[in-house]
Order: structure tokens, then sequence, then C-alpha cells
């Protein structure tokens, strides 16, 4: 019988004769490589590919993956993607083996028997990125993922998940060994994205252990970051965050304090996400990905302080200015690091928003608003009948207001007082550092522009 070939699945596998005699091949249409032995008393799923050394094909290499009768074809095509990667990158799956030649089916005569070792580490990895992708999770959240599993379990990447539901005592010690290497918060965060990895195989992995393996280490102890600020620490840190020489960071730390929006995302804020006539800051991708989109509403110190920063990044990066509204020289464009020596600014990044939230309750905001202003999720049933967008135009704004205008208030004179303050947020400052700046600008533009013509060579004409 000639080669068949379409995409390989379990109910067409059944559907399958056997051969009067000998055996046929059945090659997958999905991924090249894979295909399937029929024989007169079993099906073997296998793989095929060539090993190359210094761009040479050095050999053609066949593995046999496992019957079909004892495997899904779901688990032998995350196995043969596996073996596929290896053969690619110059290994050979099984490197006990000896790497021959196959150059027929007839090769296949008298296969050793196949040794099952279901989907390793990386195969389930791989697949649990793919349904956080179609899940518009964001990338955020997968690079975390992807540090856990790439970095965290770099040692257990080829190892089948089997192994480790069969021995939760190994991934108890792995547990001992990360805190005690890396610390008690990246210790349970990388054994959490290890349960959901294994939870997510063994779906269509039904050889997996039901019990998920992390269900045997002892969680180490985590307590809430209680690193905000109160009323009376706020003067302190407006003198210091004064002092900043870069107008465009110093904007960038005031607007996470009074929108409490994740560093990570107020980074990537584009001027075309703002809308003045509304009165909001559009966030398409915050922490949980494009469904958890929402419109931050403006105070009017929060649109002053974006319209500070859009106006020192046009004068300061006027290329990366058109795309960002914090642009920065960088290979993304914007600000790629938001933190601060502590000797130069006490609290930024998420104690910001530890201290917005401390701030909400002075200002008489209610948990229920402030948890809406931070995009937090709402408990309890009452909140699927919420909608926020009708109360973002008035009532959400209001309540903005009020805890921007306590952060201020929280200054007293110090604005008037204080000449760093009065600097910049004084009176027609941002105009008065504009033009400063752009005057400097020039100086240096001129003195640039001078020395590269006393640099360049004469050039000396002959008659």
């Amino acid at each position: 019988m000639a080669e068949l070939r379409f995409q390989i699945n379990d109910k067409a596998i059944e559907r399958l004769p056997p051969p009067e005699n000998g055996r046929y091949i059945v090659r997958d249409t999905e991924l090249k490589g894979f295909f399937l032995v029929v024989g007169t008393r079993k099906k073997t799923f296998t793989i095929q590919g060539d090993l190359r050394e210094e761009g040479k094909r050095a050999a053609t290499i066949r593995v046999a993956i496992g019957d079909t009768s004892e495997m899904s074809t779901r688990a032998a095509r995350a196995v043969a993607k596996e073996y596929l990667s290896q053969i690619s990158r110059g290994q050979h799956p099984r490197g006990e083996c000896r790497i021959a030649k196959a150059t027929t089916a007839a090769a296949l005569e008298t296969p050793e028997a196949p040794k099952i070792v279901g989907i390793t580490l990386r195969a389930a990895w791989e697949r649990y990125k793919i349904s956080m992708v179609r899940k518009n999770r964001s990338e955020r959240t997968i690079e975390s993922y992807r540090d856990h599993i790439e970095r965290i379990f770099a040692g257990w990447l080829e190892t089948p998940l089997i192994e480790l539901g069969n021995d939760p005592a190994k991934v108890a010690a792995k547990h001992d060994a990360i805190t005690e290497e890396n610390g008690p918060y990246i210790a349970n965060g990388s054994m959490r994205t290890l349960r959901a990895v294994y939870n997510h195989a063994r779906k269509t992995n039904r050889e997996l252990p039901p019990d998920n393996p992390v269900g045997s280490i002892d969680w180490n102890g985590e307590k809430r970051r209680d690193t905000g600020m109160g009323l009376a620490d706020l003067k302190g840190w407006f003198l210091e965050l004064a002092a900043i020489d870069n107008p465009i960071r110093r904007e960038f730390h005031l607007f996470t304090l009074l929108s409490a929006c994740r560093p990570a995302a107020l980074k990537e804020a584009k001027p075309s996400h703002l809308d003045l006539r509304r009165r909001v800051l559009h966030v398409p991708r915050p922490k949980g990905g494009a469904d958890r989109a929402f419109d931050i509403p403006l105070s009017r110190q929060m649109i002053r302080c974006l319209l500070r920063a859009i106006r020192f990044g046009r004068l300061m990066y006027p290329f990366e200015a058109r795309e960002w509204i914090f642009p920065a020289d960088s290979a993304d464009g914007h600000l790629a690091e938001q933190k601060e020596e502590r000797s130069t600014l006490s609290k930024w990044g998420n104690e910001l928003r530890q201290t917005f939230r401390t701030i909400a309750n002075p200002a008489g905001v209610s948990e229920l608003d402030a948890r809406m202003l931070m995009n937090h999720s709402i408990p309890g049933v009452n909140a699927g009948y919420i909608t926020r967008h009708k109360l973002l135009e008035d009532h959400l704004r209001s309540q903005q207001q009020a805890i921007s205008s306590t952060i201020f208030n929280a200054l007293g004179n110090a604005v008037a007082e204080d000449e760093n303050l009065i600097a910049w947020l004084g009176l027609g400052a941002a105009r008065n550092a504009i033009c400063r700046a752009a005057d400097e600008f020039a100086e240096r533009e001129a003195i640039s522009t001078c020395n590269q013509a006393m640099l360049r060579p004469t050039s000396i004409r002959h008659r």
C-alpha cells in the first residue's frame, strides 16, 4: 500500500485497516516528520528527522514514540515536537541509542519495544503557553511564567511530567532548594506556575497521576508588603521627587501615585491612549491581558502631569515622543526601568499603588470605588451587576479628584516655599523649565556642530 497523508487523530487511526502483509506509513499533514507505522498487529507513532553537523546532513534518525493503544495522538504529537526540536538542535532524542540511517519503512521490521516517556515539562509548557496566548494573557504574565519554567526549572525541561507526578517528594525537595537559593516568594511563585502547567497537561495526558505533585510542598509564609505612605509622609517624598533631574521620570512617578496604575502598563502609555475630551487614559493591556482593559479617569492634577510629560518628551526625545507618553533612550523607546536608588527616592513602583489605596480612605473614597479605580476585581455576586463605564464619566472621576486633592493638600505651603517644588509645580514652572531646556539643547547642538566642523578634514583644491 502506498503512503497515506492526512492529519493524524485518534478517530482516523481507529479506521485504518491492517495491511495484508508487511506494513505501511501514514504521514501527518500538520507536523512534518511525524507519522504512523501501521503493521498487522499494532500501529506505532514515529518521528523522523535529519541530524546535521556544520549545516550538512550527518544521519537520518527514526525513533518510535509509542503504541497507539497505549497513548493518545495528542500525547504522541507533543513528544514528537519535542523529539524533532532536539534533532534540529543536533541532539539525538535518545542519546544512548546508536545513530543509524533509516531509508525505508523496512528499517522498522524488528523495532525495539517502545519506551513511553510521556509529555515532558518543556512540551507541556509550550502547550500551556499557547493556551495563555489564546486567552489574551498579557505578555508580562507569559514572560513571568516563562522565567519560572525556563530558568528556575531549567534542569527539568526534558523530564517527563509523569516522573514528577509519581515522585512528589522530588518536587517538595525542589521547593526547599529554590527557597534557599532564590527566596520564599520566588519559590512559591514558581511552584504555582508548575502546578498550572501540570494541571493543563493532564487534560490531554490521562496517564499523569491525578494528584498534582505540587500539593506535596509546604508553602512559605507570605505577608502583604506594608510599604505605602500616609499623609504625613507625602511632603518628604515630594521633596525627594522634585530633586530628580530627569523631568520625564519625575512625572512618571507622580502619575503612578495619582493613578495607582501598575508601572509596567504605564510605561507603555501612548499619546493615542489619552482622550482629553473625555478626560481618560486608556490602558489596553493591563495585568490580566486585553480582557482587563480599562480607562483611568483623570483629575486636574493628573492631566497637568501628563501634559508636562508630553511636552518634556517632545523636547528631549522628539522621535520617541511620537509614540510614547514617557519616552526614553531605550531599545523600546519608552522608560524601561522605573526603579530609583532608595537614597534618591524612597518610594516608587507598587509602593505608590499601596499609598494610593491608603490615601483613598482619608479622602472619603469607598473601598468599592477604590477597587474600581485600581482595576481590581470586585468580590461578591453583585460585581456582575456593576457597569464600570457608566460610573466613569462622573462618579469615579469625582472620586479620583478627591484622592488627588487630598495628596496635594498634604503638601501644605511647601509648593510655595521650597525652590525645587516651585520650579516644578509652581505657576508657569513647566513653561519656564521647557524654555530653559530648549535653550540648553540649542546651545549643546551649536557646540556639537562647531566641534564636528573643526574635526572635518579640509578639502584642498589644486589649481
